[in-house]
């Protein structure tokens, strides 16, 4: 026997329930659990989680996880081959959260890089931090919701999704080297930020702030004068935020190395670029 998706057509659905889904389209969030779609519908929970379940065995919904759906458009020829935007699932199934890390690398055009894992970061509690979801695969992270801030809205279609802004991007992965795909990868990413035109030093700098580790600090100053970059005043702010004790500048790595006294920091991983050796 054939394993093939269903093809959907027309003649597959009632005129019923071809409304229920093209109101489904226009007026419920890109990802909706049964609550919402009870309001859009105006039908009791009851029958709406029935009809929910009825339309995505037969392909005209799609089941991200347990009891949350999105509408598979009715022009899509095989209902398995379909899927939401990774962004706008990750925006429904986390929120409250951002694009980030990584991913936010990605979007500002900060590395050529590219990965196969969304990067989320939620201020929710996560059991997990790998996550499957629809056949797509998300890293989340958590922050307490008090450091939820340097985020811009993004459209996708008809959905506005949070990703991290340059400078909270350029932040995050200063303070876990991990979101940004490693220690190395994040020092090419800090230099095409500061060669970039979304270069702010305020903006980077009172981020650092209100994160609140001042590793960043220690990273950042660091990253700048191996590049040399000129960034006097931007080094001399980092110079005035340093903590005391020494910090590893790839925290992941139980590696050794020299300790640079003037950052406070040891350089237990090689910046090198392969193509630099």
């Amino acid at each position: 026997m054939s394993s093939a998706a269903p093809v959907l057509s027309s003649a597959g659905i009632s005129q019923r329930n071809r409304e229920h889904v093209e109101r489904l389209h226009r007026e419920a969030s890109a990802a909706f659990d049964v609550a919402e779609a009870s309001r859009v519908l105006g039908l009791d929970p009851g029958e709406t989680a029935r009809l929910l379940g009825y339309l995505a065995r037969r392909g005209w919904l799609s089941r991200v996880r347990r009891g949350l759906y999105v509408a598979v458009p009715l022009d899509a020829r095989r209902s398995g081959e379909w899927v939401e935007d990774a962004w706008i699932v990750a925006g429904r199934v986390f929120a409250p959260c951002y694009i980030g890390g990584w991913t936010a690398c990605e979007h500002w055009d900060f590395t050529e890089q590219l990965f196969r894992t969304v990067l989320v970061v939620t201020s929710r509690d996560v059991r997990h931090n790998e996550v499957e979801l629809q056949g797509m695969r998300f890293h989340v992270t958590s922050r307490a919701p008090e450091l939820m801030f340097g985020t811009v809205g993004v459209w996708r279609g008809r959905t506005r999704v949070e990703v991290s802004d340059p400078s909270r991007t350029i932040i995050d992965v200063l303070d876990d080297p991990r979101l940004g795909g490693g220690i190395r990868h994040c020092a090419d990413v800090v230099h095409e930020y500061l060669t970039s035109k979304h270069r702010n030093d305020a903006v980077l700098v009172d981020y650092g702030d209100r994160l609140g580790n001042r590793s960043v600090f220690k990273r950042l100053g660091y990253l700048l004068e191996t590049r040399e970059h000129d960034t006097g005043s931007l080094i001399d702010a980092c110079r005035a935020r340093l903590s005391t004790g020494v910090t590893a500048l790839d925290p992941s790595s139980q590696s050794r190395g020299r300790i640079v006294r003037r950052w406070g920091l040891r350089v237990n991983a090689n910046l090198t670029r392969d193509d630099e050796q």
